[in-house]
């Protein structure tokens, strides 16, 4: 015979079992409570995925007082080869416009020694079109942060896992940590490892004010129309026209 007899004592929640004239007792606050931070973390975090079902579409980082917050929070983060790691992930993506894939691909050696102004080639993996990497100024010193904190062999990679320098970070992995970056700066909206890319052609445009042009020649766009649509900047741009160039 199974019987179940609920109690609730000093807070916590006990069942006991009887089974075969033996009775469990099974305390389940803690199970309860942890459910419960469980969910609430779910619900911080819900505001940086999108509903189920819904389209999925990729955010720039479009303030940059969030861009300078998630670097900030990288350089201090006491585990160091980490932070440094991912700051140097950062700065390159979003001063560079490569798929977070390509980047992913490069080891020690093609980036060790080089300095501001340096360009080096690459293929990139999607289209197998010829692209570069250049290291700009905030590139170099992310770049020598970095370097001072490792010591890698050439052969390793540049943006490797914990566990060993011959094991690169994944996409998903990357998915996951733009996703936590955005969650702790406060953030709102639906950020992966393309958020890199197109905060480069965001600010290009909008902060920096460079052409469609230029802008959809160095994502390797086949015309600049795929390049608005990708960054889907030309609505913001259009509504300014309207309001702010009177005629008349």
């Amino acid at each position: 015979m199974l019987s179940a007899i609920f109690s609730w004592r000093q807070s916590n929640i006990n069942i006991f079992i009887n089974f075969a004239g033996k009775t469990i007792g099974v305390k389940i606050l803690s199970h309860i409570n942890k459910l419960a931070f469980n969910a609430k973390l779910k619900k911080n975090q819900a505001k940086n995925h999108p509903p189920k079902g819904s389209k999925i579409t990729i955010e720039p980082l479009r303030d940059l007082d969030q861009i300078r917050a998630i670097n900030r929070m990288h350089m201090e983060n006491p585990k160091a080869k980490i932070g440094r790691r991912n700051n140097l992930l950062m700065v390159l993506g979003i001063n560079n416009g490569l798929r977070a894939g390509d980047l992913l691909r490069l080891t020690i050696g093609q980036v060790r020694g080089l300095r501001r102004g340096d360009i080096i080639p690459i293929v990139e993996v999607k289209t197998g079109k010829s692209n570069s990497l250049a290291i700009n100024r905030l590139s170099a010193m992310a770049l020598d942060a970095y370097f001072d904190v490792i010591d890698y062999p050439d052969e390793g990679f540049l943006f490797s896992s914990q566990k060993s320098p011959y094991a690169a970070l994944t996409m998903p992995s990357i998915n996951n940590l733009m996703k936590k970056w955005t969650a702790r700066i406060g953030a709102s909206g639906n950020y992966g490892a393309r958020t890199l890319r197109k905060t480069w052609g965001f600010h290009q445009r909008v902060t920096h004010k460079v052409a469609w042009e230029l802008i959809s020649k160095r994502y390797n766009h086949d015309s600049q129309a795929v390049t608005m649509r990708y960054l889907g900047i030309q609505d913001i741009e259009i509504t300014n026209i309207l309001l702010k160039n009177e005629i008349g």
